[in-house]
């Protein structure tokens, strides 16, 4: 905000007006040098408030397809305007912020890679994977669920799996089985305290996504090895989503029978069940856990190497500090709630070591 100064014989004359003073003669007129001083110093105040806001012309923001296109563009609408006002107070003033919902989680690593996305909500799968031609800027902070073992039996007690007021860094995936015939014939199995074998999950459709996504496909891949020395690209049926509202809708008609998606998935999208993607009855009825994995640490928001506007290790941090203020207001929480996500932490590279080794695990098995 600009401080105006008023010289304080100006103020002299105002008061004098004020009061009904009308002869000339009562003050004497500014001389030419206090007026030349007075706006000297107006001009130089205005051009050090200058000189301290830098113009960024365009921020350019991917999201990865965690809903389908419209939903996250709905939802992340409000940001353009709290992201540009947050930034402004750190003293960038960006006249454009683009945000695009990309067609594929790879498609988002692909757009980071190139420079043609600044910064992109993705996966630690999909980071790893582009991580020579990108960094972690914030990874993202959810509410842990109150379901966390590994034995999908605890977790088909009837209830719907609620978030907690604890923070956490790491979710887990799951095998959620639909109402088909064959998604009840395995989840009675489970339920019974039998052990799936291979021909019983091979003989099943599955929804899966993009080989880049952890919870979509490569931690239920190494669940698969760690038991049958398989993985999704062994299986008979398997068929890849763009997005998880996508694997649902498949799962709810009976197209899929099994799908892959991140351990909190019906916390989020049980209301919607039956109106949204078709259901018959309440999601908790007709669905249920077959296979947990291990813990995947949290996604993040990476910004691009190959960006000359991220190359500004000063702008990285008003813009890191930014997304950490909104994400801990109401109007933010709102907003990030798409992703699932409820604040951020400063990242960092090293955290995502687990997710290279299961990468390199995943390129031995092929």
């Amino acid at each position: 905000m600009r401080k105006f100064v008023v010289p304080a014989l100006s103020l002299a004359l105002c008061l004098g007006l004020t009061a009904g003073c009308s002869s000339k003669t009562d003050a004497p007129a500014a001389s030419t040098g206090e007026t030349t001083a007075a706006a000297s110093a107006e001009s130089t105040s205005e051009a050090a408030a200058s000189a301290e806001t830098k113009s960024i012309d365009s921020l350019k923001i991917a999201f990865s397809p965690y809903a389908d296109a419209d939903t996250i563009t709905t939802a992340t609408e409000p940001l353009e305007n709290l992201l540009k006002e947050t930034l402004l107070e750190k003293g960038y003033d960006v006249k454009d912020i683009d945000m695009t919902v990309g067609t594929s989680y790879t498609a988002v690593g692909e757009a980071l890679s190139a420079g043609s996305a600044d910064i992109g909500f993705i996966s630690g799968g999909n980071y790893v994977l582009f991580s020579d031609d990108c960094d972690v800027l914030l990874t993202a902070l959810r509410y842990a669920i109150n379901k966390d073992s590994e034995d999908p039996k605890e977790w088909n007690d009837g209830t719907i799996e609620e978030n907690t007021d604890k923070m956490s860094t790491y979710y887990r995936s799951i095998i959620l089985a639909g109402p088909s015939e064959k998604g009840q014939e395995l989840l009675a199995k489970v339920n019974n305290g039998e052990e799936l074998t291979w021909d019983d999950l091979n003989s099943a459709t599955w929804a899966v996504m993009g080989p880049t996504s952890a919870s979509g496909y490569i931690y239920p891949s190494l669940w698969l090895n760690e038991r049958y020395g398989k993985t999704i690209a062994d299986l008979a049926n398997a068929v890849q989503s763009d997005s998880y509202t996508t694997s649902l809708a498949r799962l709810a008609s009976g197209q899929a029978d099994l799908m892959v998606s991140y351990g909190h998935i019906r916390t989020k999208y049980a209301p919607d069940w039956k109106e949204k993607f078709g259901g018959t009855d309440d999601m908790v009825k007709q669905t249920g856990i077959i296979g947990v994995t291990e813990g995947i640490y949290n996604d993040m928001i990476a910004y691009s190497k190959t960006s000359e506007l991220m190359q500004d290790a000063d702008f990285r941090q008003a813009l890191g500090d930014s997304f950490i203020e909104i994400a801990g207001t109401d109007e933010g929480k709102d907003i990030i709630k798409v992703f699932s996500q409820v604040g951020y932490e400063w990242g960092d590279d090293a955290n995502y070591d687990g997710e290279r080794a299961a990468q390199e695990m995943l390129k031995s098995m092929n």
